[in-house]
């Protein structure tokens, strides 16, 4: 199974790098090569986050498989998130 995912932050803050190394960090350790992730900076392309209803940053989206999931935060707590996006089990 291929996870396509996308991350969504603002600008280049603190909690957007954050954000970022976390995302990657887990991709690279639990979907190993099953995965695509896709960085969206909002302040760069504002009308996708009224298009795909994004309201806070940072917002990691799963978009495959389907059904749509996200979880908004600096994506610290790996368990967490992959709970969040069901990428393993309870």
């Amino acid at each position: 199974m291929k996870y396509i995912l996308r991350l969504y932050v603002l600008g280049e803050s603190q909690l957007s790098k954050v954000a970022i190394k976390n995302a990657k960090m887990i991709c690279d350790e639990k979907l190993k090569g099953k995965y695509t992730l896709e960085v969206i900076d909002l302040l760069k392309r504002m009308q996708l986050a009224e298009d795909e209803k994004i309201f806070a940053t940072p917002t990691l989206e799963r978009k495959l498989p389907r059904p749509l999931k996200r979880i908004i935060g600096d994506l610290s707590d790996s368990s967490k998130v992959l709970l969040g996006l069901d990428i393993i089990e309870k």
